[in-house]
């Protein structure tokens, strides 16, 4: 059920019985040369409606489409929120629910740059009586199939987006990842870390300073199928589904 689709007498009549909501959050970012900017707003959409084939009562609120997203800044197109600026439009967005009844959310996100400003939120709510459980997609797919594992742009995502829509991948942008390390002995190996002498070490740089096509990962895009991601996103929307049920059943505290 879609929140912008129904009257608010059906709002009030939804929260007279129930009060868990799902809230799906992306972002507009660059994800190498050969996919869309919205990559990660897409996919969760998508989800979305492979859920609503499964459970039409869950209320569903508009998707949130912009992130926190800075090191990708650079690139043209994105569009970042920064952190601060999402906190304060999620707790918003939560505080309006809270005045109707709702107590439980579901987020369903698309982003990393993400994670943390949910995760403060949910601490927030759970000293309020509240409750926020967190779906990172492209994180839980994993654990349902290792050979889905991917980064940044890679071939889970590429998946994911021939899914949806093979035109929008622009397959004659893929190349090949090329990390720019920081010095001869500090040498590139992600978003944010380097390699020195077998060690790991987080060395913050704007995506633009780390590669030139955007996208990082362990996971080449030219490995990407249709099929695996139309089997990954109906695996994650089942699973959501799930999910979805098990978590209307938490009984919370009165407040």
């Amino acid at each position: 059920m879609r929140l912008a689709k129904i009257t608010w007498p059906r709002a009030e009549a939804y929260f007279k019985t129930h009060d868990t909501v799902l809230i799906a959050i992306g972002s507009i970012e660059c994800h190498g040369r050969h996919l869309p900017l919205g990559t990660d707003t897409l996919i969760p959409d998508r989800l979305l409606e492979l859920l609503e084939e499964k459970n039409q009562d869950i209320l569903i609120l508009p998707t949130i489409p912009y992130g926190s997203c800075d090191s990708l800044e650079p690139f043209p197109g994105t569009i970042n929120l920064g952190s601060d600026l999402l906190y304060g439009l999620l707790r918003r967005v939560v505080d309006n629910l809270r005045l109707h009844g709702a107590r439980k959310f579901i987020v369903l996100n698309g982003h990393g740059g993400n994670v943390r400003t949910i995760e403060r939120l949910g601490i927030e709510l759970d000293r309020e009586g509240c409750l926020l459980a967190l779906l990172n997609w492209w994180l839980n797919v994993w654990e349902m199939d290792p050979a889905w594992k991917g980064g940044h742009g890679g071939g889970e995502e590429t998946a994911g987006i021939l899914g949806i829509d093979p035109s929008l991948v622009d397959a004659s942008e893929i190349k090949d990842m090329v990390l720019k390390d920081v010095s001869p002995g500090l040498k590139a190996t992600g978003f944010h870390t380097v390699v020195f002498n077998g060690v790991q070490v987080t060395i913050p740089r704007l995506t633009t300073h780390v590669t030139d096509n955007g996208w990082i990962g362990p996971d080449h895009p030219n490995t990407a199928t249709a099929e695996w991601g139309k089997k990954m996103l109906q695996t994650m929307a089942d699973y959501l589904a799930g999910f979805i049920t098990e978590f209307e059943k938490v009984s919370l505290p009165k407040t």
